[in-house]
């Protein structure tokens, strides 16, 4: 390397310019890493489309996902089996929710997922039914459940009362603030409720075993997603990228104008190269 070459090393690597390396290499990997995450829930609604595993058989909550793992891409409308006490002090409702021609809400209890320790046992959220008017009295006791898993919901619509017992969407981040312990990523539409073996019960029901003042919901009642709901993670994904092009330009120039400045008459830093 001549010494044109060395001395633009050390204008580059000049201490007076290392944060801002710093900076673009931050702003640059974030940029990128937060596009491919958009990329990936856009695949993941992509591939969900083309899933239906409500016939399935039900397995195991246990062995679909864990309490604090991801909601798994590959199991929405999973069956899953469950067992615990419901937590009957936590129980909210989701407004605006359609069944046939009509609006109500679903009544959301959590169920604390557990054997025999239950007080700190991570909680699930269940969707017991539907109700016309957020009034239901909730379950209690222990419990073995069947249902539906879906994945959180989380559009951003503002809730106009956080206060209240009713919320507008399904969102773990609201519901979390309910309970005195962790909440599994997920919900669950119950599909089957029985007394668990020694236990003290739940409230009346149906023969599926839901709630007699409840209507059963399905995974066929689920609101239907946005058309472009889709369509607007994978604008995200290139978002986030045209911003890391961005913080990649912005410090190339950077870099180029100091290099420049040192090579400017009276500039000893970079001799010319002519």
């Amino acid at each position: 390397m001549n010494g044109a070459g060395l001395a633009a090393v050390r204008v580059v690597l000049a201490p007076r310019l290392l944060l801002l390396h710093l900076l673009a290499l931050v702003a640059v990997g974030a940029a990128v890493g937060l596009g491919l995450w958009q990329l990936d829930a856009w695949q993941t609604r992509r591939d969900a489309e083309a899933a239906d595993l409500a016939d399935a058989r039900a397995l195991p909550l246990q062995q679909v996902m864990g309490p604090d793992a991801p909601y798994p891409a590959d199991a929405i409308g999973r069956p899953v089996e469950l067992a615990g006490e419901w937590v009957p002090e936590a129980t909210f409702y989701v407004s605006g929710r359609r069944l046939e021609e009509r609006t109500g809400f679903w009544a959301v209890t959590p169920l604390a997922v557990c054997g025999t320790d239950c007080a700190k046992a991570p909680a699930m959220l269940v969707v017991r039914g539907w109700t016309p008017d957020p009034a239901a009295p909730p379950p209690r006791g222990r419990v073995d459940l069947t249902g539906w898993l879906q994945p959180p919901e989380g559009s951003g619509r503002q809730d106009p009362d956080p206060a209240d017992d009713v919320l507008v969407e399904l969102r773990v981040a609201d519901a979390i603030q309910r309970v005195d312990q962790d909440l599994y990523g997920a919900y669950v539409i119950q599909r089957t409720a029985e007394p668990a073996a020694g236990g003290t019960g739940t409230s009346p029901g149906t023969s599926t075993g839901a709630d007699a003042s409840l209507e059963p919901v399905t995974p066929d009642s689920l609101p239907e997603p946005e058309t472009f709901t889709a369509l607007r993670n994978l604008l995200y994904a290139l978002e986030w990228w045209v911003f890391a092009a961005f913080a990649l330009f912005v410090w190339w120039r950077w870099v180029r104008d100091e290099l420049h400045a040192a090579r400017a008459p009276g500039s000893a830093e970079v001799p010319s190269s002519t």
